[in-house]
């Protein structure tokens, strides 16, 4: 049988179209940015965050012994950008340089703040690098050729940090003083911003790399068997590390006839002429403790002209 709606039941059909039931259970529309970049991992990301913060650790050991002044450098983020966010974020005028990835294509960006590059430069030509102005304009050629050796030994440690995953050569193939000028990626493309902050007396900057997100994508399966054997790698080099400070400790010997105890008492009370039975037979061996723990069994032997202990066996813990 045909039936006609009405105009109440047409209204409520389109007013649900379109207010959509927002219960439990029902799909919900989200907005696709066909610009955004292309995530990577998240375990991924930490295997990262975790290969620079070593890299942190050891630039700041380089550049204190470069520098002769105490620095410090704390890993800040990481975290993926597009190159055109990346590239927002950097200061203007700065001291920026397109670094190769040799033997992988492509290329990535490392910027130093000039907040911490002109008290660097102050301290490389004699000066104490404590001068309260801070400068903000651009670089001289001469002031880049002084940084060559400061950039060699960040790109050092770099290169060392990123050993255990695959040996990539850091090396600069330009340099320049505006963020916008290195055009080396396209704005839209994926970049993992790493964020460093260097702290130096009372002056303190960032140095921010950019590496390309295909990049890393790339080495996906390297960083899982790289942090897969992390664990066994990283116990045995703790182990040598522990052996290498334990060697030069020293450790007290005792070989002892461990027989019967007795009471204080009766020990206060022993005279001239009071005999003790031991009860410990001539072939049983004696017992060598380290610090106090029994350690080893065997005799006491004549070497020239001293008493030596010769160990017979080794005691396991009961």
């Amino acid at each position: 049988m045909e039936r006609t709606l009405s105009q109440a039941e047409i209204d409520s059909v389109f007013r649900n179209l379109r207010e959509p039931d927002k219960g439990e259970g029902a799909p919900v529309a989200v907005a696709y940015d066909f610009r955004r970049p292309d995530r990577i991992a998240k375990d991924q990301l930490r295997a990262i965050h975790q290969l620079h913060d070593n890299f942190a650790r050891n630039l700041a050991s380089s550049l204190s012994a470069y520098l002769r002044a105490y620095v410090m450098v704390n890993l800040v983020s990481v975290e993926q950008l597009s190159f055109a966010e990346f590239s927002q974020c950097l200061p203007s005028p700065t001291c920026v340089v397109s670094l190769s990835l040799r033997p992988l294509e492509g290329a990535a960006v490392m910027e130093i703040n000039p907040s911490l590059v002109f008290p660097i430069l102050e301290m490389l030509l004699g000066g104490s690098g404590k001068a309260a102005v801070r400068l903000t304009r651009e670089i001289t050629e001469i002031e880049q050729t002084i940084l060559d050796a400061l950039f060699r030994i960040v790109l050092h440690d770099l290169r060392e940090a990123w050993r255990g995953v695959s040996p990539i050569d850091f090396s600069i193939e330009a340099r320049e003083t505006e963020p916008q000028l290195l055009q080396i990626l396209a704005p839209n493309e994926a970049v993992v911003s790493i964020s460093a902050e260097v702290r130096i007396g009372d002056h303190s900057g960032m140095i921010n790399l950019g590496i390309p997100s295909i990049i890393i994508k790339m080495l996906r399966q390297k960083f899982d068997q790289q942090w897969s054997v992390r664990k066994s790698v990283s116990n045995a080099e703790e182990q040598a590390r522990m052996l290498r400070l334990l060697c030069p400790a020293q450790i007290g010997l005792d070989a002892r006839l461990l027989g019967p105890s007795i009471l204080v008492e009766d020990f206060l009370n022993l005279d001239v002429g009071d005999v003790l039975t031991l009860d410990f037979g001539i072939d049983r061996p004696l017992k060598l403790l380290a610090n106090g723990c029994i350690k080893y069994s065997g005799h006491i032997v004549a070497s020239g002209n001293r008493k030596s202990f010769a160990i017979e066996g080794l005691e396991r813990p009961d």
